[in-house]
């Protein structure tokens, strides 16, 4: 009768799998989906503002405010804002990781443009719904 293979133990400890946030992925795939969602939203918005009904002759404050009177554009217009200033970020966020040496650096230039981004994106939405057209002199 032969005997049972016995295995030695390892000569390392085994130590849990190191838990990875998947923080990279999402923002990798976030890019290549918002990518395609501001191709259709900037060329629909390019293209209704400079080539329909007269081209740039016709945008003035009435046609925004006649515009922004719907909720459809002013969604149009959110999704735009939103998807812009948080795709553009998220490249910006990857440069600076990429090329900023110093921790220090790196972390100041990422504090100013998550605050620039929080700013711009939040007087955006708050014109876009708090827009009044009838403003007197």
């Amino acid at each position: 009768m032969s005997e049972p293979l016995i295995l030695d133990k390892p000569r390392s400890p085994r130590r849990p799998a190191a838990r990875r946030s998947n923080f990279e992925l999402h923002s990798w795939l976030f890019m290549r989906i918002s990518g395609v969602a501001l191709v259709v939203l900037v060329l629909g918005h390019l293209f209704i503002m400079n080539v329909l009904d007269g081209g740039v002759h016709r945008i003035n404050f009435g046609f925004v405010a006649g515009r922004w009177a719907s909720p459809f554009w002013q969604f149009w217009d959110l999704a735009m804002l939103w998807l812009a200033q948080i795709h553009g970020g998220n490249g910006l966020r990857t440069v600076i990781n990429d090329y900023a040496r110093k921790d220090a650096t790196r972390f100041w230039l990422k504090v100013l443009l998550y605050v620039s981004m929080v700013l711009i994106i939040a007087l955006g939405t708050y014109v876009i719904f708090t827009f009044d057209p009838n403003i007197t002199d």
